[in-house]
């Protein structure tokens, strides 16, 4: 799991410690993230699956796409398919993924790097292996995220960002036992480069078996840590976690992570997905592609998809993705 690090890792900025006065947020839940298949087949953890909608605001799924070590010919992607309302975030940690879509979007992306793309008011894109991957085979491992838009930015226009392993800002703990790589938002004044229509914070946290990480947290933004390998604990009651569970963290000021003192040799750190937002707390419609406000901007949402206005791309597959399930909320205001 390369994604990027640092020659020296005590040579990195710090995280000032946590005040003694601030309020350790205590983990509300530990939820375990089912198996699924996407796109044209590729192995997922489902990494919200079970947690409540509420308790995740402003994101709304979430997957974990491998870890796969893939044989020759074996390596899937996903066809032309659209989306509208959101954003989704392609995080890779291990392995080659391409992206295109019909903003003029796209571009390969490989250990560390980020792919951010705005659906906003629609949009149709593909992500698929390098050929080279597929004829060759190999180890693929990374994370899908998607961040609803509030209402007044669901109408907002495309935007592709292509985000390099090298411009994340790294910072360490300060006892130097964890790297802190910070995507987007901020860590004790350190920003990273993804720009956000909704305030948040997305990190990636390797931890050093025994070492523990506490890290300052904006009160307004809810706090989640996804396990993407290794095992530990959460929050100050030292609750158990392990790769493939999601902790949902209650109110506070601050999160505690804390790595096994014995990792298993496939998994020799605790790698964690940190994620913070500002909870927008609007009705969310959601069907396959599409998070919307209501059943009537879904419709009209899949009306515009099959008019091709939400763009077209040339010999366009009719193949899309339209999961089985329909979510339906309305958010009531939480403490996260």
């Amino acid at each position: 799991m390369p994604a990027i690090t640092a020659p020296d890792i005590t040579k990195l900025e710090r995280v000032p410690a946590v005040l003694e006065s601030a309020r350790q947020r205590p983990v509300r839940e530990v939820v375990l993230a089912p198996y699924g298949l996407e796109g044209e087949g590729f192995p997922v953890r489902r990494a919200f699956a079970g947690a409540d909608l509420t308790d995740l605001d402003p994101f709304v799924h979430m997957d974990q796409m491998g870890e796969v070590e893939y044989a020759p010919g074996e390596a899937k992607g996903t066809p032309w398919h659209p989306h509208r309302g959101f954003e989704t975030v392609t995080y890779i940690l291990d392995g080659v993924f391409e992206h295109q879509d019909s903003n003029g979007g796209g571009g390969v992306i490989t250990n560390g790097d980020t792919q951010w793309m705005t659906a906003g008011a629609g949009i149709l894109h593909i992500e698929r292996p390098p050929e080279r991957l597929v004829a060759s085979g190999g180890l693929f491992h990374g994370i899908q995220l998607w961040v609803n838009l509030p209402k007044a930015e669901k109408w907002a226009p495309p935007r592709y960002q292509d985000l390099r392993a090298n411009e994340v800002s790294l910072l360490a703990s300060p006892d130097a036992g964890a790297l802190v790589r910070v995507i987007a938002g901020d860590v004790a004044g350190r920003r990273g480069p993804g720009q956000t229509y909704t305030p948040m914070t997305m990190l990636h946290a390797t931890i050093s078996p025994g070492a523990r990480l506490e890290l300052p947290w904006r009160p307004e933004f809810n706090a989640l840590a996804y396990v993407l390998a290794g095992a530990g604990t959460v929050g100050s009651e030292r609750r158990p976690i392990e790769v493939g569970q999601l902790a949902v963290f209650g109110p506070g000021d601050a999160i505690t992570l804390e790595a096994a003192p014995v990792q298993e040799s496939r998994s020799p750190t605790l790698e964690a997905l940190l994620l913070g937002g500002r909870p927008i707390r609007e009705p969310v419609a959601w069907y396959g592609p599409f998070v919307m406000n209501t059943r009537d901007e879904l419709r009209q949402a899949f009306e515009d998809y099959q008019a091709g206005r939400l763009g077209r791309i040339p010999a366009i597959s009719a193949a899309h993705h339209t999961p089985d399930h329909i979510v339906e909320s309305d958010p009531e205001p939480t403490d996260g």
